[in-house]
């Protein structure tokens, strides 16, 4: 790949970033495709969020945005679409016609791999581990593909669950805070797993005893996280993220250039860094 004067600059912001694959999937589509441009990881904390996005913007690129950013990156946008609304959350930046356009394509990939993972058994109550960005993006996926069902929130910290349950309710979201019901799908949005030495989001007796139809850890790692492990070692249909960062990558990618993504290609270069 050439850097030239003018080459784009995309990037991934956010607080830690060096684990992201983003970088190695974008650019296999970038190169596949033959375009100027050049994806890169930038960490970025809180207090720097503003300056980083608006300076990649200024420069004429963009940029996705991940923990734990999704939700104060918002504050950015000018033009917002229906579903960064909904969630209050956004993990894709772009000029837009209007000013600064924002996007939340989570949502989708979430729910297609959940209805990957479920096939044809139902999902009556989901399970979502967090109350982050990528959490409500979660519980509004299970809205959207399952309007019944009941998305239960589970925190380590009582007040950010009242806030995701406030938050659920104006959103028109069934939401309960998790107590000991069984679910059909457990979504595992925090950051837990990236570490080998991170606790298991959920505790693998409580898990055998739920024993949901699939499980959907948004954390990927190379060999897939001890959560997803411990779930198919109790018979449970479960993946890692890989397959939403694909989905969500490609979306972000039509933003990003207005074309169709290779996704063979940018499946490819995650699953050659991450292995089978």
């Amino acid at each position: 790949m050439r850097i030239r004067g003018s080459t784009r600059l995309l990037a991934v912001v956010g607080d830690p970033v060096a684990h992201s694959l983003s970088p190695r999937m974008q650019n296999a589509a970038i190169g596949a495709l033959g375009l100027d441009a050049v994806y890169v990881a930038l960490p970025t904390c809180a207090d720097t969020l503003e300056l980083v996005v608006r300076g990649v913007l200024a420069a004429g690129g963009a940029v996705n945005v991940t923990v734990p950013h999704k939700r104060a990156v918002l504050a950015l946008v000018d033009e917002a679409s229906p579903v960064a609304q909904r969630t209050g959350a956004c993990n894709v930046v772009w000029g837009g016609l209007r000013g600064v356009a924002g996007d939340n394509t989570d949502v989708d990939a979430i729910r297609a791999e959940a209805a990957r993972l479920l096939g044809e058994r139902p999902l009556r109550r989901a399970l979502v581990i967090g109350t982050g960005g990528s959490a409500r993006a979660a519980a509004v996926a299970v809205a959207e593909g399952w309007p019944d069902a009941t998305v239960d929130v589970l925190s380590r910290d009582a007040q950010r669950a009242g806030e995701f349950l406030t938050w659920a309710t104006g959103a028109g979201i069934r939401a309960e805070r998790a107590a000991e019901a069984p679910a059909d799908l457990v979504v595992n949005a925090t950051p837990l797993g990236l570490s080998t030495a991170d606790p298991l989001p959920l505790d693998v007796a409580r898990l055998r005893t739920m024993h949901p139809a699939a499980v959907l850890d948004l954390v990927y790692v190379r060999g897939r996280t001890r959560f997803v492990r411990s779930a198919r070692e109790a018979g449970i249909a479960a993946e890692d993220g890989r397959g939403v960062l694909v989905e969500q990558g490609a979306a972000s990618f039509q933003r990003f250039f207005d074309a169709q993504p290779p996704r063979e290609v940018m499946r490819a270069a995650v699953e050659d860094a991450l292995g089978a």
